[in-house]
């Protein structure tokens, strides 16, 4: 389990120091999906176990099981703002307008950065639904997605967005 001396600091993995961004790029380096990189860089925040997170985010890699839509970085900073400061119910509007609106002002934020929140824009690709078989994590493949990147500037925007909005229970 990871520990966190002060979260505005970033948090310890073993022994060295990493900040949510750094540990989403380091997740999606060890074999995570875009979505889980982002989703295990923020488990210790979250109620629910490392497997079940990983499963649970599993299905949002590559533009949602590589259909090439949403960014899986951008699905997993979803994920764990609904964890967050989602609604837990059926309610009249208020509680969920007001949820739209922070996965708004985030999807907005990252796309500010990116260009996109659209996986195949950021990629550059043409192809809207892509073959089911992932590409295989090789030195070149590194080098020509820019996915690393991406779950980092999509976990450092949430870490910015939880500094500036605590989370209450």
């Amino acid at each position: 389990m990871v520990r966190i001396p002060a979260f505005r600091d970033g948090f310890w993995e073993g022994k060295e120091f990493m900040t949510r961004r750094e540990a989403a790029m380091a997740n999606f380096k060890k074999g995570y999906n875009c979505s889980q990189s982002v989703v295990l860089a923020f488990e210790d925040m979250l109620p629910v176990e490392k497997r079940d997170l990983s499963k649970m985010a599993s299905s949002f890699g590559g533009g949602m099981g590589r259909l090439r839509e949403v960014c899986g970085a951008v699905s997993g900073m979803f994920i764990v703002a609904g964890f967050l400061y989602g609604y837990d119910g059926p309610e009249d509007g208020n509680a969920k307008a007001g949820h739209y609106a922070r996965i708004q002002e985030l999807a907005h934020s990252f796309e500010e950065r990116q260009g996109s929140i659209v996986c195949r824009e950021l990629l550059g690709l043409d192809v809207r639904h892509d073959a089911p078989q992932p590409e295989k994590r090789t030195a070149e493949y590194y080098k020509k997605r820019p996915c690393e990147e991406l779950v980092g500037e999509a976990a450092g925007i949430l870490e910015e967005y939880i500094r500036n909005n605590p989370v209450s229970d």
